[in-house]
């Protein structure tokens, strides 16, 4: 069995949606995945009202600190997701690039950042089984060489 892939999600601060896309994925495919994200400019903190709607539907973001994404994480992640499209990273990308659009939750309420974060995790859904039914494809190809 190999070991669970790396999706990197990274956004402006590394305050909301970022962290959004990192806890929402571990939420829907716990141990499926390693998560990771990080920020160009990260913030001091994630953003509180972001870490309430997250833990709504069950994420513990207590350990949750932003931080710089690097070019090491660039270069050994699987899937890099950007939060938004045109982000200058601090380095190549060697795995797969995905381009997502979400607007900065930064100055939102509660009710506004729900709406994202349920949008997010419809993304973040849709990506898991993408990248499942790709593994499966390559599972099978696997066994048919046997």
């Amino acid at each position: 069995m190999s070991a669970p892939r790396t999706i990197l999600f990274i956004c402006q601060h590394n305050a909301g949606r970022s962290q959004l896309g990192t806890h929402l994925l571990e939420v829907i495919a716990p141990g499926r995945f390693i998560a990771a994200s990080g920020g160009l400019k990260p913030a001091s903190e994630i953003n509180p009202i972001v870490a309430e709607a997250l833990h709504e539907v069950g994420a513990d973001t207590t350990g949750a600190r932003p931080r710089r994404v690097t070019a090491e994480d660039l270069a050994t992640a699987d899937v890099v997701v950007t939060m938004k499209p045109g982000l200058d990273l601090p380095g190549a990308v060697s795995g797969r690039r995905v381009e997502w659009q979400f607007p900065d939750p930064a100055t939102w309420d509660l009710d506004g950042v729900r709406g994202m974060r349920d949008d997010v995790s419809a993304a973040v859904r849709e990506l898991v089984g993408e990248l499942e039914g790709e593994r499966h494809k390559a599972l099978r190809a696997d066994d048919s060489d046997l």
